[in-house]
């Protein structure tokens, strides 16, 4: 609790270590090929939705698109027991992370959010922490339904509007590429990382240059 609950007189100081806030599914475990491929093999003579041809964040709502009743049918998959626990490592995900969690000065916590229908994913998603990522960071999920009251620098997340009870949240959100969202036009204000082999470390070190929040009056 104690890491989430930090005032921001402690986090905002000047000096402090630059705060990495990084979402799970889309972004560490790849939830869209666990979907599509979970779906043609429970549903193997339903129409899908090419990871090609993906757009939108919510996949139930496109596949409602297709045909309304497919709509619970793809949500049944990603509700089922063991979906989370078997999703394979965004490539280059693990390492990054490792890495990211070496840098001097630097903060990261896994910031994710749970399904309505939470009885199977909360659990796999602390395992599947613990297996691909180890014990440390199971310290450091932030399992909550509104990021934008968790405080930190950095946000990177696929999905791409993120809105909840704080209207300016403290960190930036970096739009991290998926097939859902690879389409978005991005306004000259919003960054976006194409994978983790794109250059994350420069997105990092960016907030190191600006110092203090403005906010802090700096």
């Amino acid at each position: 609790m104690a890491m989430v609950t930090a005032t921001a007189a402690a986090v905002r100081h000047g000096g402090r270590p630059v705060r990495v806030l990084v979402d799970m599914d889309g972004v560490l475990a790849d939830f869209e090929a666990g979907l599509l491929r979970a779906f043609c093999r429970r549903f193997p003579g339903e129409p899908h939705v090419p990871l090609a041809e993906r757009r939108g964040f919510f996949a139930r709502e496109q596949y409602r698109a297709l045909r309304p009743d497919l709509a619970d049918k793809v949500a049944s998959v990603y509700e089922a027991p063991g979906f989370f626990l078997d999703l394979e490592p965004i490539p280059g995900a693990v390492e990054a992370m490792q890495q990211m969690n070496a840098l001097k000065d630097t903060e990261v916590f896994i910031c994710t959010s749970p399904l309505l229908k939470f009885d199977h994913c909360v659990g796999e998603k602390y395992r599947w922490v613990e297996k691909h990522l180890g014990p440390q960071f199971v310290e450091r999920i932030i399992m909550t339904r509104d990021k934008t009251v968790v405080l930190g620098d950095l946000l990177i997340d696929d999905k791409d509007t993120i809105q909840g009870q704080e209207e300016t949240p403290s960190w930036e959100h970096i739009l991290f590429t998926c097939c859902h969202n690879q389409h978005l036009a991005l306004p000259p204000t919003r960054r976006r990382l194409l994978s983790w082999s794109d250059n994350w470390r420069e997105i990092i070190d960016s907030k190191r240059r600006l110092g203090p929040r403005a906010e802090d009056g700096s």
